[in-house]
């Protein structure tokens, strides 16, 4: 039993809560181990449709934590790269969810935090966070984080973020793109995940998917190759048995078999 996280699963929705308050849900060895775990087992859930991740206490996520970073010190060679490893992993885990996954963000997001957030397909913000990308004001950088900021932020803002490690504010965020909307207080966050989640359960699972895995492999193609590539993407989800259960239910004025009462 994760001694990091609180999971739960209510129709299909997954919450996955950061459960170290104390430490403002800070990383560490276990929560590294216990997010990729976790991500692991519900990548093939079937009874899992929809991923939450929210964090307790007063913030989502305040980065490394102060003992984690105090061993980290003392790794030299193999070791260090392993730890490093492990942590860019668990965010490459993450952000190849097969599920849609929705960020609820409050308070602040820090370093890792930030990481976590970019790994997400939907994040709602409370209006009073701030964010920051801290890592150089420590003589690090945020380099496992990295490929997941630069591709929601850009490379221009995520320039200026990793190098200058200003706070920003939530509205600047909406404005860059790591977040997609903002809601006025935390206990507002509720509300804001009840309309996205239902309307995401509205969704054929596998199509989801393949939205999802289309946006990232667009990317490594060039036009002539996009084209091939889209046209069999839609060509093998037309007969593919959800297309079909879907295409069928929108002609015959009914709901799809995915969509429960």
């Amino acid at each position: 039993m994760s001694t990091t996280l609180k999971t739960t699963l209510d129709k299909g929705i997954f919450t996955i809560e950061l459960a170290r308050p104390e430490v403002r849900n800070a990383f560490n060895d276990q929560l590294i181990l216990d997010l990729n775990d976790t991500f692991v087992k519900i990548a093939t859930d079937a009874a899992v449709r929809v991923v939450v991740i929210r964090g307790q206490g007063p913030v989502f996520c305040a980065g490394g934590d102060l003992k984690w970073m105090q061993e980290a010190i003392k790794l030299a060679g193999r070791d260090n790269l392993e730890d490093t490893r492990r942590l860019a992993r668990m965010f490459a885990k993450l952000n190849d969810c097969p599920k849609p996954v929705v960020g609820l963000v409050h308070g602040a997001v820090i370093g890792g935090g930030v990481g976590l957030t970019s790994i997400c397909d939907y994040v709602i913000a409370s209006k009073e966070t701030v964010f920051s990308l801290a890592e150089v004001r420590l003589g690090l950088i945020p380099a496992c984080i990295g490929p997941f900021v630069v591709a929601k932020i850009g490379e221009s803002h995520a320039r200026a973020y990793f190098m200058s490690a200003e706070r920003f504010t939530a509205e600047r965020a909406h404005a860059i793109g790591l977040v997609h909307e903002l809601v006025d207080s935390p206990e507002a966050l509720n509300v804001a995940c009840d309309r996205i989640t239902k309307n995401l359960l509205q969704c054929g699972p596998n199509a989801m998917h393949a939205a999802k895995s289309l946006v990232r492999d667009l990317k490594t193609k060039d036009f002539e190759e996009s084209l091939e590539y889209v046209a069999k993407v839609l060509a093998d989800l037309r007969i593919s048995p959800e297309g079909q259960e879907g295409l069928k239910a929108f002609l015959e004025k009914r709901k799809p078999s995915w969509i429960k009462e």
